[in-house]
């Protein structure tokens, strides 16, 4: 976990992991878009500036979705939205508002969009690969405890740790998986500075104490007794999913992408849909749903929509051949 790298010199400025993660994977993901498109003799900027668009939608767009799902932690720190780098970002959300507005632009330049969508399918799995990355740098979208040998831990105050230490009433957890003393917990003072500690009864309401505020014994006994159970890489499980899709993506465009035009991108909901469904087997941050329009009660949002983007990939797989093909020159 390294969620800051390093601070430019003179003007303090740190560079965030998860942010420097999300830029190496755009530029990859357009680099391996504007070669698509050179292969079918279109011109790269179209790609360059859609892909442009889906990145500032798609980051406003899974922001706001997990906004949504977490706001009760957010309601009385409203500026603390604005903070993507510290986490926070829902995939799905990203990606439907980057379809909307990368759709308008297309339709707006006469462009093909079942070409270039295909196209943007493959770059974005890239970018979802390194995000990934990111999120473990971060120390978000983390996994559930599991003895197996492929397995991590995060530091002290880290959201892992964090989310071990008190119960998860929203994932039915009634208790800690870390059964911490009371001297681990308690609140600030008014003043912002006299840290007040909490008692046994009262400790899983109040806040857990700050790293920089454990003496020296709690910083030993937070790596050895009480260190946080060991967890399922599932940051690393989905950077290995997007890397094997993205392969599957291109080779699959390589072969049909020009007859079956718009398909890459329904088989993208239909092989992302069924792989991020069993992720979230592995996860432990997302709370369970049970509203009125969940399939699989009991699961994760993010389980529940990926059922219907299944769903939405085969209709979209059967539909789309049906259209009219833009008829590209030849590929070389």
């Amino acid at each position: 976990m390294i969620p800051e790298l390093f601070e430019l010199p003179f003007i303090h400025v740190t560079i965030k992991s998860y942010g420097l993660m999300m830029v190496i994977g755009f530029i990859l993901g357009v680099s391996l878009m504007c070669h698509c498109a050179r292969r079918i003799k279109h011109n790269p900027e179209y790609v360059t500036n859609a892909a442009l668009y889906a990145l500032i939608s798609g980051v406003i767009g899974a922001r706001i979705f997990f906004i949504m799902h977490n706001f009760d932690s957010y309601r009385n720190h409203i500026l603390s939205i604005f903070a993507i780098w510290n986490g926070g970002l829902e995939y799905i959300g990203g990606v439907f508002l980057a379809i909307i507005v990368v759709f308008i632009y297309l339709k707006k330049k006469k462009l093909p969009v079942r070409i270039y969508m295909d196209m943007i399918t493959i770059g974005l799995m890239i970018g979802l690969a390194f995000g990934r990355i990111g999120c473990y740098l971060n120390g978000c979208c983390f996994g559930k405890p599991t003895t197996s040998a492929c397995s991590i831990t995060f530091p002290y105050g880290s959201l892992a740790y964090e989310s071990q230490a008190f119960p998860n009433y929203l994932r039915e957890r009634t208790e800690p998986l870390i059964n911490l003393p009371a001297e681990y917990y308690g609140y600030f003072a008014e003043d912002g500075q006299t840290w007040i500690p909490a008692n046994e009864s009262n400790k899983l309401r109040a806040n857990l104490k700050p790293k920089d505020l454990l003496t020296d014994q709690q910083k030993s006994d937070v790596k050895t007794k009480y260190k946080m159970l060991r967890i399922h890489p599932s940051q690393f499980y989905s950077t290995a999913n997007s890397l094997v899709l993205c392969l599957i993506f291109y080779l699959f465009w390589r072969k049909f992408g020009i007859k079956y035009q718009g398909c890459t991108f329904a088989l993208m909901f239909i092989l992302y849909g069924p792989t991020r469904f069993f992720l979230e087997t592995l996860r432990d941050d997302n709370p369970f749903e049970n509203a009125w329009w969940i399939i699989y009660p009991g699961g994760t949002i993010s389980q529940n929509i990926r059922i219907y983007m299944f769903i939405i990939g085969i209709i979209l797989m059967i539909v789309f051949p049906r259209f009219k093909s833009f008829p590209p020159e030849e590929m070389k």
